[in-house]
């Protein structure tokens, strides 16, 4: 299986793409990865180490950046990164793209270069979102699409779900809807008319899910319009960030609270990684006609592999043409 690898997207790029893909390609022998990107700095970042024989480059002269407007830079920047890496994967010399670059500008890449499944009226962005549990909520949408319609919102607990099943092996995933309550007719016009929506849909649809329980595992799939789920993430990410610097403020006020600190440094790690979003790698584009997946854009190479990793199962079980079958009917 081909995976190209956007090597110039991300704020560490291309040290953590090119790193990333050294640990795959090390890890998987069936999986041949091509980095597009400026070939004199990867090869740079690649001399003097062993180079194995299913890595290459593709060379791209240019970069999608986080100050690019998205659609614009995807119509005009022909030999970006990003963009040259889309079309490898339209024209069939690579079965799945990952990036950690402008979110905006790969979202525009996959509807304008790669195209959307047949049936498939918008994408979603589908993260994972740590729960205690550590078996984490596929959410979809989280800012692909930051206006939904209610047919969006049924198709993405579709999509969602068969991800979870394909990808993550659980068996029959739970579809919450996010809602400001969990008793039917609570909401917006928009979760009111996706209700009965997803309750047809061919999945185990378990009603509304309340933003407070999402980290407790109260389901495996929550469908949400990307503009809350967007803020949701966010606000989840903040709240994390924020903690981890009031205990380190905590712990440095004294010579007692420093021992305190050393003693609980195993478990505070432990939460901590538990939060990593390197641990799960990347979030994927569903609604393609290809498997494209967003890492986040402060990607290390640790993410960066994982991300192969969640991909190299997506394409070993047939992900792109299971959520086609399901659409269409067929």
């Amino acid at each position: 299986m081909r995976i190209v690898i956007d090597a110039m997207g991300g704020d560490h790029a291309p040290q953590s793409n090119v790193d990333g893909a050294l640990a795959a390609t090390a890890e998987w022998k069936d999986v041949e990865i091509i980095l597009v990107g400026d070939q004199a700095q990867i090869e740079l970042l690649l001399s003097g180490k062993d180079v194995p024989s299913n890595l290459s480059i593709q060379h791209a002269s240019e970069v999608v950046t986080s100050e690019d407007e998205p659609v614009k830079a995807v119509r005009h920047k022909k030999d970006a990164s990003m963009v040259v890496a889309g079309r490898l994967l339209k024209e069939g010399k690579a079965d799945a793209m990952i990036s950690a670059g402008n979110t905006g500008a790969l979202m525009a890449t996959g509807l304008l270069i790669v195209g959307r499944m047949a049936g498939i009226e918008r994408p979603a962005l589908a993260p994972i979102i740590p729960t205690l549990d550590d078996v984490g909520v596929l959410a979809l949408d989280l800012g692909a699409n930051m206006d939904s319609k209610p047919q969006h919102l049924a198709q993405f607990g579709l999509m969602g779900s068969l991800y979870r099943q394909k990808v993550q092996g659980i068996a029959k995933p739970r579809v919450g809807l996010l809602n400001v309550g969990v008793e039917p007719g609570k909401g917006n016009e928009l979760t009111k008319e996706a209700y009965p929506l997803l309750q047809e849909m061919p999945i185990h649809f378990i009603g509304n899910v309340e933003a407070r329980d999402i980290m407790v595992g109260n389901c495996d799939v929550l469908v949400c319009d990307g503009f809350a789920g967007n803020i949701l993430l966010k606000s989840i990410e903040g709240t994390a960030g924020a903690m981890f610097t009031l205990l380190k403020e905590q712990f440095s006020q004294s010579l007692k609270s420093k021992i305190g600190a050393a003693i609980l440094m195993p478990q505070l790690k432990g939460i901590k990684k538990k939060l990593d979003y390197s641990e799960t790698g990347g979030a994927p584009l569903l609604g393609l006609r290809s498997l494209v997946m967003k890492s986040h854009g402060s990607s290390n190479g640790n993410a960066i592999k994982n991300a192969v990793g969640q991909t190299r199962i997506a394409l070993k079980n047939e992900l792109v043409s299971s959520i086609s079958k399901e659409i269409s009917g067929k």
